[in-house]
Order: C-alpha cells, then structure tokens, then sequence
C-alpha cells in the first residue's frame, strides 16, 4: 500500500466518506468499504507473493554464499563463509575473495587487490605476519592465515554498515513506473477538467458530480501494476534457477531477454572440460628420458588434491595416483598463477638431493630452458602439429637444486617434452549454437588456445573457422593482410570468435560491441575475467568459477554448457513477453475505460440538473 497508485485509491476512499457528504445524502459508504476491500485484497496478494519470491531469491543467493576453506579438528573442510569465528586457520588462494579480516601465516607472498577498499589500482604485495582484509581479491599465490574479524567487525564491515544499499532498477521497470506516473497525471488533468465543466458549465448537482469523479479515479488507476511486475519478475527468477542460472539482480532477466551477441568461453562450455593425454604422442626433447619419466614429472607439477583439469588428467595417467608423491619429500609447490602460467614443485629424492620440476604453458617453461635458441624450432613445429588436430600443449622441465635451498634459483632448466592435451567438445554445443542462431543470438568463441586449436574445435561445432588472433584487436600488424586492412570494430563483429586471448582483450571486445549498440553477453570464470564480466550488459560466471568472478556476474551458472544459458534466454524472453502483454492490456484497458467516460461526460452539456435538488 505504499506507492503511488495505492495512495490515489486510498484518496478516493477519503473522498467517498469525506467530499461525498452532500446533496442530502449520507456518506458513500459502499464505495469505500470497496475501495478498502480492493486495496486490502491487493496488498494481501502482494503481500505473499512478495514474501514468497522474497524467500525464494533469498534462497538462491544463500546458494552462492561464499565459501571459506577451513581447519577445524585437524582436517580441511569447505564451510560457508558465516560461520567462521576468529582464531579459525583458513587457506586462501588465486580467485579466491577473502572472506573476514586475516593475518598470513608461514608461506609464500600474496598479491592481493584491495581496490574496492582502499582505491589502490596496483595489487599490495603481503607476507606472513601482515593482516588482509575481507572482500579482498587473491591475485597471485596461496597461504594460510588465522582469522582475527568476521561480519560488521571487518574493515570492509564497518564501511558497508555506514552506506545503505542501492537497487539497480531496469529499463522496463522504469517504462511500468512511467505508465503508473502517466496514468495519475492524466486522471488528475481530466478530474481538474470534469470538475469545471459540471458545476461552473453544466451546474451538476454536487453529489453526482462526485459519483462521477469517483468513477473515473478508480477506474483510471492500474493499482495491481507494481505487484504484477516485482512477482513476474519473482516467479521468473525462481524458474531460471532450476534451469541451473541464477540471478544476482531480477533486471538481469530483462537484459537476457534482449542478449544478441554472447561472448563464449571455449574450455567448460562448449567442451566439456576433461582432458585427456595420449601417452603415444608425447614428445619428447631430452635423451636418456622417456615418455613415462616426462609424465611422471608432470605429475610431480600437479596437486594430488583440490585438482584443476589438468592435473586430474595428468595424475590420472600413472598406475597409481599416489606414485607423483612416492619416495620423495615435498618441500615447496608453487601454484598456477595468470602471470608465470606454471606449476613446480621443489622436492627431494631418496638419495637427499633437492629436485625442482615444472609444466604449464610451452612459451613460459621454453623461456626458462637453457637451450632455448636450439629447440625453439622443434617446439613451435610439435606445438603447431598438435594444434591443426586440436590438442593443447603442455610442457615439461625439470633442475637440479644443488645447494638444496628452496629459495635458490638452482641449476639450468632442461625442457624435458611436450604433452598433448585434448578437451573434447560437448554433446550438445553444436545443437546448441543453433538454437541460438535461430534466437538471434550470436555466438562467439573467446579462447586462451592457439588459433588453429580454435578453428578446429569450430569446425566441429559448426560455427565457423572466421577466427582471428588477439593481436588483431590490438590493431597490431599482422601477416594476414585481410585482417590487416579491416577496421577493429568490423573485424569484432564479423569474427566468429578469438584465439590468444588474455583478459584485457575480453574488456575490449565487450565495450566495443557495445559501442555498436549490441546487448552483449560475457562468459568468464577466473578472477582476470571480472573486468569483462562487469562490463558486459549481462555477465555469466560458469559453474565452477572462482569467488572474483560471481562477484562481478550478474548471472551465475549452478551447471555447466552452453545450453543452460541458451535455456535461460528463452525463459527469460517468455517473462519478458507476459510483462510486456500486461503492459499493453493495462494500457488498453486504461483507454478503453477512461476516455469514453471523460468523452460522455464532457460532451453532455444540456440544462442545470435539479433532479436532487427538491
């Protein structure tokens, strides 16, 4: 009962017992005894539907409630953030968003963005013993630390306690609350006319008059409108959730509903994210070494536990997991990180020497060999081979660490072989983009891979091989000379999707379709995604993503795939489509029972009406 519309009928039922007094007669009691009962069904109505949606989404968003990595009773448990207490030892890491005020404990430095808290633009370099704050982004590294403020007790706590929260309100909200607005000033211009055309012009009979306004007040006024749109919007929310897409915000539906372009991530969406090795085809650039010693040393580089990909797929080729630890002591693992794109872990043998081994992306451990100007060539060629079929790359090195300090540089770097990885696509993809098609939606195919691992894996899916490298949404120069001589802007739109590309390029892509008017789409899952993410009319984080990426999403996907999003673009364009009929309807409806009304009552002028008067 509190907005605008309510307050006009409540004003009608004031005027039904308080101006209606005249002319002889009572107060209008029926009137407003139904007035009352209107507004009282309405708001009840309103009432539940909006409790229950209120529940619902209050439901949804405890599903993305972050999670914290706690040890309690001497084991590691994924507990929800809430429940932490100060004094918990909690393991933090890349993507991670820090969930309450901490001090670092024993491990190596962290790069933490504190921007949302303190406005550097710079991540802060922390060491054990220095304190971080909660709503923090982990940039690089991984550490323990003991929790010393959770809650409204944290810095960014105290902040956010200060200011209160803002609704983001969408266009088609705004376009219903301009209806509403528009509905009240015109019963109030026709009402002004009314009332000076029946009693100065036509000398009405003053309760007549009344009766009269008071038709057209109610009748004029679209009371259920803010209920209809807050519960459709409610009802719709709750129904993408069991498709697998949850909504941050309800106006994400209605940007949905109009997506042209979507900017898809290849690994996870449109394949499925489980790599497989072909033993028979590694290479191998070492002698004396042999493919099963090369994926032994791989899987030296990976977890044994909270696996990614590929270390799942790597560990999973030995005999048995538990050989990447066998007869060796784990001195130090260096974590994935987006800069050095690299594992290793330090470790020594049974005979006591200290060993250093790495994988990760062929350029970063190419880099690190001692030989690099000598089998570059061979590399490139191996990387170029598995890439026309489709297969990703990944290196291995190895060093000794003579003085057997984990700190110390070590020996020099041998590039011990090449691996090649395949991610096959899923089932349903190629189905899927042409759904999409036949939606109007464009899809496009952003991938970190090599080019030729991109035109392969869109020949499969049938969306096109018009793929083009990052370097070209850069402007840069490149060998292809139709890329060369098309504008950026054109190129973005013709492409089918990019290859190479880093997280800078994502943001570029994005503000540039959207400078050509397009609703664009953006799929990410990694903290370097935030940016695009935030940026895109409707950001998509993918099940699985890292804490930085659903913070900035406006969507999050609870399963994996193409479809699921596709699914949720259908849905939403059916929640768009009820509200924009009950707009028109209400619209005609308004019309149909106001102007003829306000056209009789004007258009009658004849004699003073005495028939009450006696």
């Amino acid at each position: 009962m509190w907005n605008p519309l309510s307050w006009v009928m409540e004003a009608a039922a004031i005027m039904a017992i308080a101006l209606a007094n005249g002319g002889n007669k009572p107060p209008d009691w029926q009137d407003f005894i139904g007035i009352i009962t209107l507004l009282v069904i309405n708001s009840t109505i309103s009432f539940i539907e909006e409790n229950n949606a209120g529940n619902a989404a209050a439901a949804l968003m405890a599903r993305l409630a972050p999670k914290a990595k706690i040890l309690r009773d001497g084991r590691w448990t994924e507990e929800d953030a809430a429940i932490l207490v100060p004094g918990d030892v909690i393991s933090i890491k890349l993507g991670d968003i820090i969930p309450a005020d901490a001090r670092l404990l024993e491990g190596d430095p962290l790069k933490i963005d504190q921007s949302a808290l303190t406005g550097e633009s710079l991540p802060a370099t922390k060491g054990p013993g220095d304190g971080v704050y909660s709503g923090s982004t982990v940039k690089q590294g991984e550490i323990e630390a003991v929790v010393i403020a959770t809650g409204v007790h944290t810095f960014f706590g105290k902040a956010a306690h200060l200011v209160d929260s803002t609704n983001q309100v969408g266009h088609f909200q705004k376009v219903l609350t301009a209806i509403g607005n528009f509905c009240i000033c015109s019963i109030g211009v026709g009402m002004f006319i009314e009332i000076i055309v029946m009693y100065p012009i036509q000398h009405r009979a003053y309760r007549p008059g009344i009766d009269n306004l008071l038709v057209l007040l109610i009748g004029g006024i679209p009371i259920a409108m803010p209920t209809v749109l807050s519960v459709t919007m409610a009802i719709g929310s709750h129904r993408l959730s069991q498709q697998g897409a949850i909504t941050k915000r309800m106006t994400a539906i209605e940007e949905m509903a109009g997506m042209d372009v979507l900017c898809s991530d290849k690994t996870g969406t449109l394949t499925l994210n489980k790599l497989t090795v072909d033993k028979n085809l590694v290479e191998v650039f070492e002698r004396g070494i042999t493919q099963d010693q090369v994926i032994l040393m791989a899987a030296r580089a990976s977890r044994t536990e909270n696996q990614d990909a590929i270390d799942t797929a790597i560990v999973g080729m030995l005999a048995d997991p538990k050989e990447a630890r066998a007869g060796i002591q784990e001195v130090h693992f260096l974590p994935f990180n987006p800069t050095d794109k690299r594992t290793a872990l330090t470790y020594i043998d049974a005979d006591g020497k200290m060993h250093r081994v790495s994988k990760g992306a062929p350029e970063q451990i190419l880099h690190l060999a001692h030989n690099t100007s000598e089998i570059e060539r061979r590399v490139h060629a191996v990387i170029d081979k598995f890439a026309e079929r489709g297969l990703r790359s990944l290196a291995v090195a190895y060093q000794e660490v003579p003085d057997g300090r984990k700190e110390s540089p070590g020996g020099p770097w041998h590039f011990a072989g090449l691996m090649p990885l395949f991610d096959p696509p899923r089932h349903d993809s190629a189905e899927t983009i042409r759904r999409a098609l036949n939606l109007g939606v464009n899809v496009k195919m952003i991938t970190g891979d090599q080019l030729a691992i991109g035109k392969s894996t869109g020949r499969r899916l049938g969306m096109g091989t018009n793929m083009y490298p990052s370097s070209a949404l850069l402007g840069q120069k490149n060998s292809d000379e139709s890329i060369s001589a098309l504008p950026v802007d054109d190129l973005i739109e013709k492409a089918d999707g990019f290859a190479g590309v880093f997280p800078e390029h994502k943001y570029e892509i994005v503000k540039r379709l959207q400078a050509r008017k397009h609703i664009c789409g953006m799929t990410g899952d990694g903290v370097n995604d935030a940016p695009a993410l935030k940026k895109a009319d409707i950001g998509i984080a993918v099940a699985d993503a890292t804490d930085a990426a659903r913070s900035a999403s406006d969507i999050v996907l609870t399963e994996p795939g193409l479809s699921v999003i596709i699914s949720a673009v259908l849905t939403s364009r059916a929640i768009f489509q009820r509200m924009k009929n009950y707009t028109s309807n209400t619209c005609f409806a308004w019309i149909y029972a106001t102007c003829p009304h306000l056209e009789v009552r004007l258009s009658t002028v004849h004699g003073p009406d005495h028939s009450d008067s006696k």
